[in-house]
């Protein structure tokens, strides 16, 4: 079938309106340019007609991916009662805006814009564990590109709930996480994904503040889906930020006290035991370790489920102490007043001074004797000797061989000549209760003597116990700590 004239020339003239439609268009946008700053042009022709309302897809059935990134700035707080983590974060996310495109020739050559952030659709991604608004700085535009990206970039200071485990304190490495996900949306209308390759994401400590208490280990990244109750599935970016305490701060303020404290009560046990000094000496450093404890109270961190490990060190320490004052008390109580107490028993002499000694790998049981018993002992061996040698003597001369040497006679024989019989066994009496009095006296001292070893012996025995349990408690918390420390 032929067309008519007529119509082929009404076609052609339809084609040259469009053509000369299009050319006036691009002729007034030129103007255009040249009457406003481009920037202005591109602000009003990108928001003049632009709902924010609604998600920026042109079919429903597109999902809108956002890529999210974090780099850890600064741990401003850990709050070890309340189990809340004080972050400041530099935030990143950027997804495809499809009704913020253009082409830059149109516009001056202009490849990017920032736009006011209330005035354009972004994505409603929280994170979970908010629990209180931090003092963040508010950033009220976003970047976007010509091809329709948009970025946001923000800081953030983020106050979470974070599950803080004190037991290894302060040798402790918290874990605690940021996650990422939209509240409203699910994995249909908007996903996450990361920015960045997870690598970058661990090592990355180019803008961390490394002065403070904390040491940033690594951020950990880890995406998943879930469901509430065969609900629609929503995704989740989780960033574990896994950070650890410098402990020589708390090494020197609490530990090395502790220690100095713990070294002079094990030297104390040099004091001898049967001296008034050891007892105050040890009530002393006990005192001393209390007012201890209070000043560090307020330093330990506390919660309602658990202790610090560094707690039951200063508990078990002050029980040590308690331990080895009670010890020095017993000792003491057991070699005083020994006038009142009668010979040591048959069964404590071969417990303590014959198999005691032996565990003590030592043979002689007179180097536990106080130098003062020994050295009673040799005055007494002395006397008697001399004694028994005047005796002799006496009892060997005749009285011609004392008149012989021109000597007297004793006064015995005189008194015995010139005296009745009635005094003579008045002053017979008199030296046998005299007699008697250094008899009780030298068994006073042998009695005295040996407790004296029996407590010498029970206090090197028990000192070597105590001295034992404290190494073994201290070497077993210096390797926890030490493995805990470099784990």
């Amino acid at each position: 079938m032929v067309l008519p004239a007529w119509w082929a020339l009404l076609t052609l003239a339809l084609a040259a309106f469009e053509l000369q439609s299009e050319a006036a268009r691009r002729g007034k946008n030129r103007t255009l340019d040249t009457a406003k700053p481009a920037l202005l042009q591109l602000s009003e022709h990108l928001l003049t007609h632009y709902n924010k309302g609604v998600r920026p897809v042109r079919d429903w059935r597109t999902t809108t991916n956002v890529a999210i990134d974090v780099m850890v700035y600064a741990i401003l707080n850990v709050d070890e009662k309340n189990q809340v983590l004080t972050t400041y974060i530099w935030y990143r996310q950027h997804w495809i805006d499809e009704f913020l495109k253009w082409d830059p020739e149109d516009f001056d050559n202009i490849t990017q814009v920032s736009l006011p952030t209330e005035s354009i659709w972004v994505p409603d991604i929280l994170i979970n564990e908010f629990v209180d608004v931090g003092k963040s700085p508010d950033i009220p535009y976003v970047y976007v590109l010509h091809q329709g990206e948009v970025q946001n970039l923000k800081p953030i200071q983020v106050v979470t709930a974070c599950s803080l485990d004190i037991y290894n304190f302060p040798f402790d490495v918290q874990n605690c996480s940021l996650t990422f996900t939209s509240w409203l949306h699910n994995i249909q209308d908007i996903n996450l994904s990361l920015w960045r390759h997870p690598d970058q994401v661990k090592f990355d400590r180019s803008v961390f503040l490394n002065q403070g208490e904390w040491e940033l280990l690594c951020v950990l990244s880890h995406f998943r889906e879930f469901s509430v109750q065969g609900s629609d599935s929503y995704p989740e970016m989780k960033f574990y930020v896994v950070i650890r305490r410098r402990p020589l701060f708390y090494a020197v303020s609490l530990l090395l006290p502790s220690i100095f404290l713990m070294v002079m009560d094990i030297v104390g046990f040099y004091l001898p035991p049967d001296c008034g000094e050891r007892v105050s000496f040890k009530i002393t450093l006990l005192l001393g370790y209390s007012v201890f404890l209070i000043i560090v109270s307020d330093t330990l961190p506390a919660t309602a489920i658990g202790t610090p490990l560094i707690g039951i060190y200063f508990i078990v320490c002050m029980a040590l102490l308690v331990l080895s004052l009670t010890e020095t008390i017993l000792i003491v109580r057991l070699v005083h007043k020994q006038d009142l107490q009668p010979h040591v028993p048959d069964w404590v002499k071969w417990l303590v001074l014959d198999r005691a000694t032996v565990l003590l790998c030592c043979r002689d049981r007179k180097q536990f004797s106080p130098m003062w018993a020994q050295s009673a002992e040799s005055t007494r061996h002395l006397e008697s000797n001399d004694s028994s040698t005047k005796l002799n003597h006496y009892s060997g001369e005749t009285p011609q061989e004392y008149e012989g040497a021109g000597g007297t006679r004793p006064m015995l024989t005189t008194l015995a000549r010139g005296e009745s019989p009635a005094m003579m066994h008045s002053i017979l009496q008199e030296i046998i209760s005299i007699r008697h009095f250094l008899e009780k006296r030298d068994a006073s001292r042998a009695i005295a003597c040996e407790w004296l070893q029996v407590g010498y012996v029970l206090d090197a025995l028990l000192f070597r116990a105590y001295l034992v349990a404290v190494l073994a408690y201290s070497v077993t918390l210096g390797t926890l700590w030490s493995i805990w420390q470099y784990a």
